[in-house]
This record gives structure tokens, sequence and C-alpha cells, in this order.
């Protein structure tokens, strides 16, 4: 099928972004939108919009009809027209070569108004110096934002890696199964949202926060290698790269290692990068859980510059520092950041790293800058010369030193690290950097409460299962993260095929068996049938497209994404309803109640 084909319509011949020079003395029938208007007195241009791009339409006296001519200077901004002429070159100095179409116009012979259009709340043209109206005034009125050609272009190149991955992994012998929107709670870590039942008062489903139970059953079912474009649902406090509900690429397979998954999510990822334009290549490197957070602090590191925590508890023990000895007396450790040239940052700028590290819990946070003559600083005045180049620190150099348990100077060492590496304008070693990491504890302790790390079906390391009851904290677990500059894209594991381990575990967490029945039986019961080993990985759509359009913000590669308070302006959701309804429901609001 030729690409005209594809294009035409009852109502038009071709996209209008796609014609070129070598159309010329075509007839051509187009239709779109009014992008801008310029009327010069004899002649007047429209560029006329639809999702392929944009192209002059000319109309004049001496090629249009006279009625036409006269509909056409009545047009507005976002007036949906047809428009029926014929292709021309344009004349040589009114090319446009930023335009695809800059070399020829449409000579229009008639024009046809589909709709007026009223005057748009936020513009969809906009000049170069023009800027964007807020964001919240953006989503509210998005049916004029999504034509906005920048988030056109990223839904069109979601579009493409979406059918890129699912042609990846046919190709590799999986196959897509959908499973259940409304389903059972679980606990994976957030809070479901809960969907009332009409025919069964109070009772309750939940949207499903990943479809791990289906797919793990889907293994035991004997299916061997599913995966699915799924919709996910996680009522939890918002950030910028999190929404409440999301799609991602879920993947699990049977009968194999971690190597595998590995191996086929690197051939993807590659697959996905070829389809936007960027090229990457095998293999991914591989960090331990134990490993990432020693030597930068962050289990999800960006690793484009290498910039490394060092331990620095040896090298500072003679410094005489009361606040540094008690602590390391009392167990902790010295570790810090060595910014070669970063003397050279101001006062100011030391502040505002500072800053970023008591967002994250610092107490405080000693630096040193070295000169030739010594060095200087809240801990340079308790450096001697040998001290200096016990820790490493030539002339030029800047120190950021953190003292504590791990948990502490690990996020905020990582914190420093980035907001130091923005303020020295480091340049990327590399455009692209991608990253394993493995083995993460199986465990999470917060508060003296054990949690999952990643979620309560992860296969504990082989080593460590003897450890379940007697020192969980110490468990590591075959799971693994793959992280793309800094930014985590995918979670995964090799699962728990054995039923009592699984219990073992449901158990370390502090649910009776009771409680495992009620909430995990079916589960169990299917491990029960005789289940291989298996494993798989969900990794996150919306922040592949985010990073592969080079889109500043998640809501950009959305269609109609929530804001950060989970409210979608456009809709008008959430809204209230009314107690009709609620009664259907067997439900009452509180408000209502006490009325």
């Amino acid at each position: 099928m030729s690409e005209t084909s594809i294009e035409r319509t009852q109502i038009r011949s071709r996209m209008v972004g796609r014609i070129r020079a070598s159309h010329e003395g075509s007839e051509v029938t187009l239709a779109g939108w009014v992008h801008r208007r310029r009327d010069l007195g004899g002649l007047l241009f429209v560029d006329l919009r639809d999702r392929s791009g944009l192209v002059q339409v000319s109309f004049g006296p001496d090629w249009t009809e006279e009625a036409s001519l006269e509909c056409a200077r009545g047009l507005g901004h976002e007036d949906v027209i047809q428009v029926k002429g014929i292709v021309v070159l344009r004349p040589q100095g009114a090319q446009n070569p930023d335009m695809g179409t800059g070399e020829i116009e449409v000579h229009a012979r008639s024009v046809e108004l589909f709709s007026n259009a009223q005057t748009p709340v936020i513009p969809v043209y906009r000049g170069p110096e023009d800027e964007l109206p807020t964001e919240e005034l953006r989503l509210k009125h998005r049916v004029l934002d999504l034509r906005r050609s920048e988030l056109q272009d990223a839904l069109v190149l979601r579009h493409k890696l979406v059918l890129a991955t699912r042609n990846y992994l046919d190709g590799c012998g999986f196959i897509e199964v959908e499973t259940p929107i409304l389903t059972k709670a679980t606990p994976e870590g957030a809070r479901d949202y809960l969907v009332p039942s009409r025919v069964h008062h109070g009772e309750f489903y939940a949207l499903p926060q990943s479809p791990q139970i289906y797919k793990q059953i889907l293994m035991v079912s004997g299916f061997d290698r599913y995966f699915q474009i799924a919709r996910c649902f996680r009522d939890e406090d918002l950030r910028s790269d999190r929404q409440p509900e999301f799609t991602q690429v879920d993947v699990e397979a049977s009968f194999i290692e971690p190597e595998d998954i590995f191996s086929w999510i690197e051939g993807l990822m590659v697959c996905l990068a070829d389809t936007a334009g960027i090229d990457i290549s095998q293999p991914f490197p591989r960090l331990t859980w134990v490993e990432a957070m020693e030597r930068y602090g962050s289990d999800r590191p960006d690793l484009r510059y290498q910039l490394e925590i060092t331990d620095w508890t040896q090298a500072t023990s003679s410094l005489g520092f009361n606040m540094i000895d008690s602590a390391v007396e009392a167990g902790a450790r010295v570790r810090g950041l060595r910014l070669s040239g970063g003397a050279k940052l101001s006062r100011r700028q030391i502040s505002t790293i500072e800053s970023k590290a008591k967002e994250v819990g610092a107490p405080g946070l000693l630096w040193a800058k070295q000169a030739e003559g010594g060095a200087s600083g809240p801990l340079g005045k308790f450096l001697a010369p040998e001290d200096s180049l016990a820790m490493g620190l030539l002339p030029g150099d800047l120190a950021f030193v953190a003292f504590g348990p791990d948990s502490l100077t690990s996020p905020v060492l990582a914190a420093v690290r980035s907001e130091a590496a923005e303020a020295l304008e480091f340049t990327p070693e590399q455009e692209h950097s991608w990253l394993w990491v493995t083995d993460f504890p199986l465990f999470d302790l917060r508060d003296g409460e054990i949690t999952p790390s990643h979620h309560p079906f992860v296969m504990p390391h082989p080593d460590d299962i003897d450890l379940l009851e007697s020192d969980p904290s110490s468990v590591r677990g075959t799971a693994y993260d793959l992280v793309y500059n800094g930014n985590e894209l995918g979670s995964g594991s090799v699962r728990v095929h054995q039923p009592e381990i699984q219990r073992r575990i449901l158990r370390a967490l502090g649910l009776s068996d009771p409680e495992i029945e009620q909430k995990f039986g079916f589960l169990l019961n299917a491990l029960s049938a005789g289940a291989p080993p298996h494993g798989g990985i969900a990794l996150g759509m919306d922040r592949i497209v985010q990073r592969f359009s080079g889109s500043e913000s998640l809501r950009d590669v959305i269609a109609f994404p929530k804001t950060t308070a989970a409210r979608a302006l456009y809709e008008g959701a959430p809204a209230s309803v009314g107690n009709e309804e609620l009664s259907e429901l067997g439900l009452t609001t509180l408000k209502s109640s006490e009325g």
C-alpha cells in the first residue's frame, strides 16, 4: 500500500506535512486546522496544520474562486477547513528551510469551512519569543494543548515504541495476554484504588498495582512466555516521575535465570532506541546493590560521569573533630566526594548543595577547599597537609564529607553528587548510560517494620534462604533494576515458585497463617499445582517515551495525565456523586451521614 493511499480519505487526498517539491503541479485536497493567517491585502496566506506538519496555502484573485477568497479572509485561528488547489514551488527567497514543506506552497482554488473555532483560550501557534502558558492552564485546556507539535510528536513516538515492543517480544516467542483490571487488593508497596461492588454491598474490587500475581499464575498454567502492555494503578503521593495510572511493559517467562531476562530486555532497549533514532550497544554494565550504594550512594546511579564516594574514615581519624570522632566510635563511617576543580564553586553554590543534602536528611555537611597553601572551609581548618594527602586532595579540589550510618550518608552523598555535577557543568563521559543493579535486599527495615524491598514474591538468593527467620535484614533477593542515565526504567526478579518458601517470606512480613490464606491462598494453591522456575520484569513505558523523546515532563508523553495533586483538570475528575448513586453501591459519605 502506497503512502498516498494510507493518507487518503473521502475528504482529503494526502496529509499536509508530506507534500514536497516532487509533487509540483499536482492537484491536492487537504484538510486541517488554520495554524496562522497573514493577510497582505492582495494575497492571503494560511499555514494549514494536521498531525503530519504544516503547509503554506496561498489565496489570490488570479487562482482562487471569488467566494472562497472571501471565505478565506474571514478565517480565524483553529478553524477547520478543506482546501483544493495546485502544488507550486515557492519563489526564490521565499522558501523556508525550517519547514519540511518549505520549498512549496499550495495555490488554493477553493476552500470549505467545516467549523469555526472560538478564540483559543491558550494559543496553539507560538512565535519564537512566546512562552508556554502555565502547565495547569494547559492541562485544563488539554484539547488545545494536544495540538502542539511537541506533544503530538511525543505521542506518535509512543505509538511506534509500543508497536516495536510488541513486534520484538513476539519475535522472542512471547504472547500477549490481558489480565483483569477489577481484581483483589494485595500489598505491593502502595495503596490500592478500591472499586465498590454494586452487586455485593460492602465488598470491593481493587485496580491492579501490577499484573504480578496473574502473570505468575500464567507461568504455572504453562504459557511459558507472557507479555502485556498493562495499565496499572497506585494510590500514592505523586512526584514529577509518577502518575496514579501508568503503562508498563510487563514480561514474564518460565525456566529462566536473570541472564535470560537481561539478554531479552537489552535487546528490547536496543530495538526501542533504534526506533527513536538513538544508538546504544550491548552488553549493559552491572553493579550489585551493595556496590552501587557504596560507590554512588544510590541504587539508580547516573554513570554518565564517574564521580565516586570514598571512605575517609581512616583518613580523618587524626583530625580531632569531636563530632566525627563520636560518630565513628558509635560505629559510623566518614564518607565523601572529591570534586576535581570544585574549588571554583562560590559560597552561594556550595550553600545550594548543602540545602539539597539537608532535604534528604543531612544534619550537616562538611566541606573543604584545597589550595597550594592549605585547605579552607568548615572542615579545611582541621586538615593538615598530611590529612589532605591522605584524602587524595589536590590544589583546586573541593571535598564534601558526611558522617553517620550508611543509611544516612548514602542518600546525602548521592544528592551532593548530582547537584555538584550540575553546578560544575561536568561534561558527560557518555550520552547514554545503562546499568543493571542486582541483588537487592529482600526486605527493607523502616522504623523497625519489615517491608518488601520490591514485592513479596521475589525469590531469596539461594545462599541466604536459611536466614529468612534468623536474620531477614541480611537476605538478598534475586531482584534487579534497569537504570538509564540515573532513572529507573524497570524492575524485576526471579519469583518464588515453591509454596513453602513463599509462606516463609509472608510470615517474615508479619502475616499470620490465616491472613496468608485469606490474601494469597489462590497464589499458593497455584504454586502447589507444580510451578516452574520463572521470573520477569516490568518496564515503565511512560518513562521510556519521556527519556527517548527528550520531553521535560512525564505528563508530556501521556495524552490525558493527572496533576501532582492526582486531578484530571480537563475532565474534572475526581468528582462527587449523588446520594442515589452511592445508595446503589451500599455506600454513604461521612458528610451525608452526619447531615
